[in-house]
């Protein structure tokens, strides 16, 4: 048993520097001349720094769309020379990976299969929208991560810490609003209450570098910013919202607007109905926030594909409990789960991937699992 325990350890010691030497050399030999994303963070902390506005026409389509707050946050990231501060994004948003499914696979009810299998699959299926994360230098793994402490805050009874990791959740993506109706709609309102007096302070905070007026005119234009970018958007490929969606498909006129109205509406309905159905299940928690977190990108008419990683969770407690729904869905979700996992431009090649992403397949892929995820709740499954 004692040299099966230390071989154990050497194994994972092993892999430990596998996976930190293959991290390693992609970094130096993909990634460190790329992590656009990371430099509009990067550049936005160090104008927060220097009180300079945030929020400017010139940056084109790297404008900051961000809360004044965020900026805030990466500031310290922005003392840092650039190279510097990429490699330190980069391996923060590795363990980021790895706690988000190391926290999933915590946060699931009574998990039905071995843990280790859970995390391996999650990962398989997810790998490519890691992969797009790390490239671009996004914040989407940290959103993830402080998500799923919100959902097993609440889930232990930590209200107030709950509502808090909202907050916090917000800052980093305000669309993470979508979790305050939820905490609303709970019969314990401590949590609302922590949201709202987070997101409030949050709002507050740049003052103290940019005074009352200059916070003010930052929220404008902060809301100037998202505005005025979203239309443009929606027929980029990468774009996966229900908006883009009928964008796609119909183009840019009133009739596709309406319909990504009432599909969301419908959408949100749904939610609500599986937040109704609360009572028939022991821990009601998980499944409730997982399905937030893959509605997001959904509902977000900025909603790009590799947004999608922060369903981890959804797809992990999906693979767990693909037994428990009906026979139809659960070869659709088991299908759904396999083609966005395999929609990857070097395996379909550049002419069917094109085509795939225009036509917005990968939304319905998801809007498959959001069936699943229902279909759970509603057999007192999950």
């Amino acid at each position: 048993m004692a040299a099966y325990r230390a071989s154990s350890v050497r194994t994972r010691l092993l892999l430990a520097v596998l996976a930190t030497v293959s991290l390693v050399a992609l970094f130096t030999t993909r990634v460190s001349r790329k992590m656009p994303d990371f430099e509009v963070y990067w550049t936005a902390g160090s104008r927060a720094i220097a009180a300079a506005p945030l929020y400017r026409a010139e940056d084109e389509h790297y404008q900051f769309k961000y809360l004044p707050a965020f900026a805030l946050l990466a500031a310290p990231l922005a003392l840092l020379p650039l190279g510097a501060a990429k490699a330190l994004w980069f391996a923060a948003s590795a363990v980021l990976m790895l706690a988000l499914l190391g926290l999933s696979a915590r946060a699931l009810p009574d998990p039905r299969r071995p843990i280790a299998l859970l995390i391996v699959l999650t990962f398989l299926a997810m790998a490519k929208f890691y992969a797009h994360e790390l490239v671009l230098g996004q914040v989407n793994l940290l959103l993830g991560v402080v998500a799923v402490l919100a959902v097993l805050a609440l889930a232990r009874g930590r209200e107030w810490t709950g509502g808090l990791l909202v907050a916090l959740a917000i800052v980093i993506k305000p669309y993470a609003v979508l979790f305050i109706p939820w905490l609303a709609a709970r019969p314990n309102r401590v949590a609302l209450g922590a949201v709202l007096l987070g997101v409030a302070a949050a709002l507050v905070l740049p003052i103290a570098i940019y005074g009352w007026a200059g916070n003010a005119a930052l929220l404008r234009d902060w809301w100037h910013t998202v505005a005025s970018t979203t239309a443009p958007n929606l027929r980029n490929p990468d774009n996966v919202s229900l908006a883009a969606f009928f964008a796609k498909w119909m183009g840019p006129q009133p009739a596709a607007a309406r319909l990504a109205l009432a599909a969301g509406a419908i959408l949100l309905a749904l939610a609500g109905v599986v937040a109704a159905a609360r009572r028939t299940v022991r821990v009601p928690e998980p499944l409730e926030g997982f399905l937030l977190l893959l509605l997001i990108p959904l509902l977000s008419p900025q909603g790009w594909d590799y947004v999608f990683l922060i369903s981890t969770p959804a797809v992990m407690l999906l693979i767990d409990r693909l037994g428990a729904l009906p026979r139809e869905l659960k070869i659709a979700t088991a299908a759904a789960i396999a083609v966005a996992a395999l929609s990857i431009y070097d395996l379909m090649g550049r002419q069917a991937y094109a085509a795939f992403m225009a036509m917005s397949f990968i939304t319905l892929c998801f809007l498959v699992e959001v069936a699943a995820l229902v279909a759970l709740r509603l057999r007192r499954a999950a």
